[in-house]
């Protein structure tokens, strides 16, 4: 099992505190038609490889997808992932945020809408950011959605606050990924460091785990559902490791642990000598 634990600074100091349990998932990629596949890779199964293993591991209150769900932004596509999460989940509370091969407009006409602003529970506030740009694989906040994030901050300073989006606000070491990092980051991080009730940053795109600490804030990167990127690589590579998610413990301090989950060894077919997708 291969852990990315939050230092124990954020990790829980009383086993009887109140204990929310998150998890993350992401870059699903699913197509509009089952058994679609992404580099050799068919995202139906993986996904359901990794819901069987959270399933069989985790008691989620709650669920968050960071993005990528769809690979081409049909609305068929996120009628199929709703359906998928309800077979596995059908009780736990959703919420989702759109990734750069997702359309809000389509993920809006299905009849279930996960939440898609921000999240209130156990003393925590999750505010879910759209880092989106139109028809463009890299992110960038922009001045409205800065200023929702500053008036959900303003409007509990007191509540320790997890902050979700879909691009990496700092570079991961992949020189060929991190061409995609927010464009605005450092307008984000200069109103991030305005609010102490802030406690982790969490995002998908990179398709790989990834975790630092800044200014004591978790920066976390979580792996995709489908196909893996080769950590620390210049150009595009695939990496051999199997898909996952991660979960969370949200404690009512403000403390947390956090853990990447990938499901048991197995072999897909994926194009290993993939240059891009």
């Amino acid at each position: 099992m291969n852990k990315n634990i939050a230092p124990l600074s954020t990790r829980a100091r009383n086993s009887s505190m109140n204990r929310f349990r998150l998890l993350q998932i992401t870059d699903c990629h699913l197509g509009s038609s089952p058994r679609e596949t992404l580099l050799g890779m068919d995202t139906d199964q993986s996904f359901y490889d990794v819901l069987a293993t959270a399933q069989a591991a985790e008691q989620p209150d709650m669920i968050i997808c960071t993005g990528d769900i769809s690979n081409d932004a049909g609305a068929l596509s996120y009628a199929r992932f709703l359906s998928m999460m309800e077979d596995y989940f059908p009780d736990v509370p959703l919420a989702w945020l759109p990734g750069n091969h997702d359309d809000p407009d389509n993920m809006l006409v299905v009849g279930r809408h996960p939440i898609s602003h921000s999240h209130c529970v156990n003393g925590w506030q999750m505010i879910m950011l759209d880092s989106r740009i139109p028809r463009e694989e890299g992110g960038r906040l922009g001045p409205n959605e800065l200023a929702r994030l500053k008036r959900l901050l303003d409007a509990h300073p007191d509540m320790p606050t997890a902050i979700f989006l879909h691009h990496q606000p700092v570079p991961v070491g992949c020189k060929w990924l991190d061409q995609y990092v927010v464009s605005d980051a450092d307008a984000f991080f200069e109103l991030v460091d305005q609010y102490q009730q802030v406690k982790m940053i969490s995002w998908g795109h990179v398709h790989q785990e990834f975790y630092r600490e800044r200014n004591g804030v978790a920066l976390i990167g979580t792996p995709s559902t489908c196909i893996q990127f080769l950590p620390n690589s210049d150009e595009f590579k695939l990496d051999t490791r199997m898909p996952g998610y991660r979960n969370y413990v949200l404690n009512e301090d403000g403390s947390f642990e956090s853990e990447v989950r990938r499901s048991e060894a197995k072999a897909y077919a994926v194009d290993m000598t993939a240059t891009g997708y």
